[in-house]
């Protein structure tokens, strides 16, 4: 089984800010693979589709941005998931709004979400799909701006930036992320 997993922030106040961009790239996902309607377990949301011979796992943790390992962990205990079987998508402060850049390992970069996970799974040798938002212009504190909404300029780029993060976890599906890290990001060069 291969588990997907968007971080962001459950509610309606977070729907549409800056870190909630893997929170739509499953939600996208879902709807492309026609995905049964999703359940919950272990304080997160998920779903279960067939692909191919593959089975995939579609997953939004519901404990809030800075505690997704404590809803990841047990999944993937429970379910016997392996590291190198998941793919985290996550907003990065650090590429300009609607850039990807996708990894097979890395440190947390600051992203308490990724913090979280790197300290729930106990390593930090997962695959990671990164969705540029950009940084606050020095007026707005950085909790404030990723909890802000996208401006008008940058909605079409992020749409394309989560398309293309969904497009690049289909993709996973048949073959090695490796393969697929190097298509994405040469995409970008």
């Amino acid at each position: 089984m291969k588990m997907i997993i968007g971080l962001g922030n459950p509610g309606k106040q977070y729907e549409m800010t800056r870190h909630n961009v893997g929170f739509h790239a499953i939600d996208l996902l879902a709807e492309q693979l026609s995905a049964p309607p999703a359940q919950t377990k272990f304080n997160g949301l998920f779903t279960t589709v067939h692909v191919g011979a593959e089975k995939v796992m579609l997953v939004k943790p519901l404990t809030y941005m800075n505690l997704s390992g404590e809803c990841v962990r047990p999944l993937m205990d429970y379910y016997e998931v392996d590291d190198s079987d998941v793919v985290v998508i996550y907003d990065d402060l650090d590429l300009a709004p609607g850039k990807l850049r996708l990894r097979a390992k890395g440190g947390a970069g600051g992203h308490n979400g990724m913090k979280s996970l790197i300290a729930h799974l106990g390593t930090d040798t997962f695959n990671r799909i990164r969705i540029g938002v950009g940084r606050p212009d020095g007026r707005m504190g950085v909790a404030d701006y990723v909890l802000s909404r996208f401006g008008d300029e940058e909605l079409p780029l992020i749409r394309d930036a989560v398309e293309r993060s969904a497009s690049a976890c289909r993709s996973w599906l048949d073959r090695p992320f490796v393969e697929v890290m190097n298509e994405f990001n040469g995409a970008q060069a």
